[in-house]
């Protein structure tokens, strides 16, 4: 057990403090939710009403589909671009996707490289790039779990002020859910950016994220 904890401390701390912020997420948008049904004459609701409700995974996806939109495009950025001297980047001469040599695919594989690697056409084709798809294709599921809540958000506060209510594809041309979708985005974009310069001149020792402590700024240290 000791030794699975720390081969796996990483996942285990993340998913951790992701359950434990997503459950009081849960319970602060409840007493929330509950204060304002109050206010206005309405009953309190209870947790499960909350958490199976568009409020509460209308907030949750629009967090999360920032979040692997974010990851998506420095995954592929990071293809094509490069920083000079920063630790989230590759080198400068290795641009683009690299030879199977240095990919070690195909006849270039290792004996413990995984199978998909030494196989050809299409099956190698998608196990190159099967991480770039999995954050895409979670991207757009949250992106639509997102819209689909938010909509029903969104139509349930038109009928309750005597309006009509809009179709999904109607709602999609709505300020309110731009206004909600680019607010995540904007604050991601900021995020992965601020890190690519703060890289190439700060230092965190001992941390993967960052270059040695005594390494030169212009010092590209990724190898990619």
């Amino acid at each position: 057990m000791r030794t699975f904890l720390r081969e796996n401390g990483l996942a285990i701390f993340f998913g951790t403090i992701f359950v434990g912020t997503l459950a009081a997420q849960s319970l602060a948008g409840q007493r929330l939710v509950s204060a304002e049904q109050r206010e206005h004459g309405g009953s309190a609701v209870s947790w499960w009403d909350y958490v199976t409700s568009p409020d509460f995974w209308g907030a949750v996806m629009e967090n999360w589909q920032s979040e692997f939109l974010q990851f998506t495009l420095f995954i592929g950025a990071t293809v094509w671009l490069v920083q000079k001297g920063s630790n989230e980047s590759k080198k400068l001469d290795d641009v683009g996707l690299e030879s199977d040599e240095q990919q070690e695919v195909g006849r270039h594989a290792t004996a413990d490289s995984p199978r998909f690697a030494r196989a050809d056409g299409l099956v190698r084709r998608l196990y190159e790039n099967s991480l770039l798809l999995a954050m895409g294709l979670i991207f757009l599921a949250t992106w639509l779990a997102q819209s689909l809540n938010n909509w029903r958000t969104f139509d349930e506060e038109q009928r309750a002020h005597g309006d009509a209510a809009v179709s999904w594809g109607r709602y999609l041309l709505d300020p309110d859910f731009w206004e909600k979708t680019l607010q995540n985005w904007q604050s991601e974009f900021l995020a992965v950016g601020v890190m690519v310069v703060f890289t190439i001149f700060l230092r965190q020792r001992g941390s993967p994220e960052s270059k040695p402590v005594g390494a030169p700024h212009d010092e590209t240290a990724s190898s990619g």
